[in-house]
């Protein structure tokens, strides 16, 4: 039996980093960790190829020389998806879709002959013995939420890792908060599952082999989900990392409540990780309760995020406009927080009810879904549903939030004094040669320094980089190629 397993595109979007890729010569953020796991739990004898196309395209000879294509895509992936299915519907070919927009988008699925709804560790078994058996179904459902000590080491053979920034890793499943915009809790549940030490030691060594260093999401939407777990995880992640000498940095996401743990936070520094994305949301805590994020309402955000900044850990996070409680300040009261916080990376968007979530149910009951479907991409000023405040004042607050934030001068100072927060002591694993170094910042120079209009912006960036940061000059540059893409993200959606 010959697979392929396709990767539909992505958009452009703030989370697509397209505009920065070019700088280190890489052409996608991360691999699909989903296919991956999915190829290695395919039976050993059968060919499989992978084409991922936000590296690479899809040509019908790869399609004609499968017997079935398996696909999985998120829900802003869904033009891409689409276009795929069609592709091999005319070449007459079996399909196979998975993934999370099939899992919460019952109403809207893929013209597929097999479908699988939720996670696939017990389904896909099933799926190969009905196969070979000729009594395959449409439908897989899984009816319980799987052990991870099912889930295999993903299939690195299939990729290609210098088209990638980073690699990425699964530790867990399911996040133990309720938050009404979330389909995360949907799809995986509120009782944390976690992979054993074991798994996760045999994972890092197969990437290890691979000659990979530099960056390793783990893509938990919660790490701290399953505190118990993760405790007894760090210590054997930190002998990992110092036997095998760091060869990873460790970026991930987490509830704000990891500040609030002294020892946990110091356990993540010494394993090696450098960025925690957390779901800041927004400042108001009348937005905070209505959105059922009590887990924020509980602390003081900004002495939280400093708190974790001090551990040597850049924080990413989340923001989000559109609730029924925002007052008519809000756009100025996310500017000034997001200032205040010195979070380079904010990522701000507006909300949208996902299929399936509480809010989606909550809003449809009160009659104010517009919209059966949602684009998946919260920054392109669509809205799916009726908001209490003004449309046309809504989106228009939302651009100017981006315009201010995502401003060359606003946005260095934010990154100058990220950095400035680090501790003193921080090493950043090194995962490019000098000469690579010296390619992407003549690439970024010759960008951000000479064609860009904000070149002025960018060089007195440089100066206070080199004057008061020269230790964390490589970083600095990362974040300005990062600031970039951001920028131009803004200009396409909010000029």
């Amino acid at each position: 039996m010959k697979i392929l397993l396709v990767y539909p595109k992505f958009p452009e979007t703030f989370w697509s980093f397209q505009h920065a890729l070019p700088f280190e010569d890489k052409r996608a953020t991360f691999p699909p960790l989903g296919l991956l796991t999915v190829s290695a739990m395919l039976p050993e004898s059968w060919e499989r190829r992978l084409v991922d196309l936000n590296v690479e395209s899809l040509w019908p000879d790869d399609i004609e020389w499968a017997d079935m294509v398996f696909i999985s895509a998120m829900i802003v992936q869904r033009e891409s998806l689409e276009m795929v299915v069609k592709m091999c519907r005319d070449l007459g070919k079996t399909i196979v879709v998975g993934g999370p927009y099939v899992s919460t988008s019952a109403s809207s699925l893929p013209d597929a002959d097999h479908i699988f709804i939720g996670e696939a560790e017990t389904t896909l078994p099933e799926f190969l013995n009905d196969i070979e058996l000729g009594i395959a179904r449409k439908i897989y459902k899984a009816d319980e939420r799987p052990s991870l000590a099912l889930t295999p080491v993903p299939d690195l053979s299939l990729i290609d890792l210098s088209a990638y920034s980073a690699m990425c890793v699964q530790y867990s499943r399911g996040c133990p908060f309720q938050c009404e915009f979330c389909d995360i809790i949907e799809i995986y549940g509120r009782v944390p599952r976690t992979k054993s030490n074991a798994q996760m030691v045999a994972e890092l060594d197969a990437l290890k082999a691979t000659g990979w260093r530099g960056l390793l999401f783990i893509v938990d939407d919660n790490f701290i989900g399953n505190k118990k777990n993760v405790r007894l995880l760090m210590p054997d992640l930190i002998e990992w990392s110092r036997t095998n000498g760091f060869p990873f940095s460790y970026i991930t996401e987490a509830s704000v409540n990891l500040a609030e743990d002294d020892a946990l936070l110091q356990q993540m520094k010494d394993a090696g990780f450098r960025r925690v994305f957390l779901g800041i949301e927004t400042p108001v805590e009348e937005s905070l309760k209505e959105a059922q994020k009590g887990q924020n309402t509980k602390r003081d955000l900004l002495e939280s995020i400093h708190k974790i900044q001090s551990y040597g850990m850049e924080i990413m996070a989340g923001f989000i406009v559109g609730f029924d409680s925002d007052p008519d300040d809000i756009f100025d009261r996310q500017v000034k927080f997001i200032r205040n916080s010195g979070i380079p990376l904010a990522m701000v968007g507006m909300l949208s009810a996902l299929p399936d979530t509480q809010l989606w149910r909550r809003l449809e009951k009160e009659g104010r879904l517009v919209d059966d479907e949602c684009s998946g991409n919260n920054t392109d000023c669509s809205l799916n549903f009726i908001p209490k405040m003004d449309v046309a004042k809504l989106v228009e607050g939302y651009k100017s939030i981006l315009r201010s934030i995502y401003s060359p001068r606003e946005y260095y100072d934010r990154a100058l004094e990220c950095i400035a927060r680090f501790h003193k002591d921080r090493v950043e694993p090194r995962s490019t040669t000098i000469l690579q170094d010296l390619k992407a910042l003549y690439k970024m120079i010759m960008t951000l320094g000479i064609r860009d209009s904000e070149r002025v912006a960018f060089w007195h960036y440089i100066y206070r980089l080199v004057r008061f940061h020269p230790r964390d000059f490589a970083h600095g540059m990362t974040l300005a190629a990062m600031g970039y893409h951001l920028r131009m993200i803004t200009l396409k959606y909010c000029s």
